[in-house]
């Protein structure tokens, strides 16, 4: 079987929605950060933040977020953390228990932000 990456795209404009694909909490080497939910969450987020900026828009524009969690026992830290990251008008959410694609990824976020052109 031969490795390749996976298909798809960091972000996509619809309009005045830009999608931004589920981020894992990979760190430079694309190995998953050690550390636990927190760590992961920030590292996801910040994730999201900087493909927003490539496409000139911001965290805060984000609108609506889905969210997967290997352990659902990881749900008041990763509520936490995913506050401090969001305090103000926070997105609309889902959150869904689930195995993910990488081994030792806790949690996978994805994105949609409001940005009229």
């Amino acid at each position: 079987m031969e490795n390749s990456k996976p298909h798809f795209s960091l972000t996509r404009r619809a309009g005045d929605l830009i999608f931004v694909s589920g981020q894992l909490a990979f760190d430079s080497n694309q190995m998953i950060v050690q550390g636990g939910i927190s760590i992961q969450t920030n590292t996801c987020i910040d994730h999201i933040e900087k493909a927003l900026i490539s496409v000139g828009s911001s965290l805060e524009k984000v609108v609506k977020t889905n969210v997967w969690l290997t352990h659902p026992q990881d749900f008041e830290e990763f509520n936490t953390c995913y506050a401090k990251r969001f305090p103000i008008n926070a997105p609309a959410r889902s959150t869904i228990a689930s195995a993910l694609m990488v081994s030792d990824a806790l949690i996978e976020v994805e994105a949609v932000a409001y940005d009229p052109i």
